[in-house]
């Protein structure tokens, strides 16, 4: 089964400057989750079998790695803007907007090679290889891998399992197309073992993530009718769990089960650097019924249709009228969205 064909000019494009140039400095957003890591180490291993000069570059806030993500090798690491970055092609990975990103300090490279598949990318790159019908990132890596020849070695087919049984949801969400099944197949082939893969990201929990979750599934607040299911999480909430900050992945995906829930909504505080007293906002669709990444981007963020996330300093009353009223807006049109949201 071949690429999208919408992709094929960029893919082109992409292929030319893999081949071509010679130093590379590559990306991903911030706050890097499978996906984004998962392509990211799949690109560095792809150009260093290439032969080439390529470093992986994450800021110093968002390392260390969660737990499920440290056994991915991050050799060519990088946390500070290379001497050389104006002559190094930058790759930026699943990265939407580089403008809220710490990885906007290489902006100044020789080329910028955008590569995503988020419908809302900005297109800030030189060369934008956006394939939007593409299950994650790390499936169009693996296109680009395949067109170059390179084989799957095991690093680099871990690095990109894990990138698409995370972004797919294993296998359920609805971005899972044949040609996710087919990159499965392709990386088992090369040696992936699933079930440690599976064991190292799903299991092993620490005892604080299932005390944060309880702390979340105890703050759970439903919305007209329960369209809208919402839970909040404090920085004492956080410290009371003895949860890092990566914990609280996951408890969106308990949220959205809900019956009656059109968008689920996990708000939490962030308690460290410069975003201290901000809340990241996380929102999932159940449906088509709903876009969350329209939303999102009403506040600055973006996303999927189905999955998106913005950052905010609203407070708490403000932030539920505004998602009722948004959610509202797209829901039931011909409603007074304002009106709506003033009744519980």
């Amino acid at each position: 089964m071949s690429a999208p064909a919408v992709s094929c000019a960029t893919r082109d494009q992409v292929l030319e400057r893999l081949r071509e140039d010679d130093r590379f400095v590559l990306a991903t957003h911030e706050h890097p989750d499978g996906d984004a890591l998962g392509s990211l180490v799949a690109m560095q291993g792809l150009l260093v079998g290439l032969g080439k000069d390529a470093q992986m570059f994450i800021g110093p806030a968002d390392l260390p790695l969660p737990g499920e993500y440290k056994a991915l090798s991050l050799e060519g690491l990088i946390q500070h803007v290379p001497s050389d970055i104006s002559e190094r092609t930058v790759v930026f990975l699943d990265c939407g907007n580089i403008d809220r990103n710490s990885a906007s300090v290489l902006r100044d490279g020789r080329h910028l090679l955008n590569i995503d598949h988020h419908h809302d990318n900005t297109l800030f790159g030189t060369i934008n290889h956006v394939v939007p019908d593409a299950s994650c990132t790390a499936e169009i890596v693996w296109d680009l891998m395949r067109d170059l020849g390179v084989p799957a070695t095991p690093p680099i087919a871990d690095a990109l399992y894990v990138g698409l049984i995370t972004d797919t949801g294993r296998f359920m969400y609805e971005n899972t197309g044949p040609r996710a099944h087919l990159m499965a197949a392709d990386l088992i082939e090369a040696g992936v073992d699933v079930a440690a893969v599976y064991r190292r990201l799903y299991e092993g929990v620490p005892e604080g993530k299932l005390a944060l979750l309880a702390r979340g599934l105890a703050a759970i607040q439903r919305y007209d009718s329960g369209e809208l299911t919402m839970a909040s999480l404090s920085a004492e909430d956080f410290k009371g769990a003895h949860a890092e900050d990566s914990y609280s992945e996951g408890i969106i995906d308990q949220l959205r089960t809900l019956s009656g829930t059109k968008v689920a909504v996990l708000v939490r505080e962030l308690s460290s650097g410069d975003r201290k007293g901000q809340h990241k906002v996380s929102l999932r669709a159940t449906d088509d019924d709903v876009d969350v990444s329209v939303i999102a981007r009403l506040q600055g963020g973006g996303g999927h249709r189905r999955a998106a996330g913005f950052s905010t300093e609203l407070p708490a009353g403000e932030l539920v009228s505004f998602l009722r009223g948004a959610i509202a807006s797209q829901l039931h049109p011909s409603e007074d969205a304002t009106a709506r949201a003033g009744v519980a």
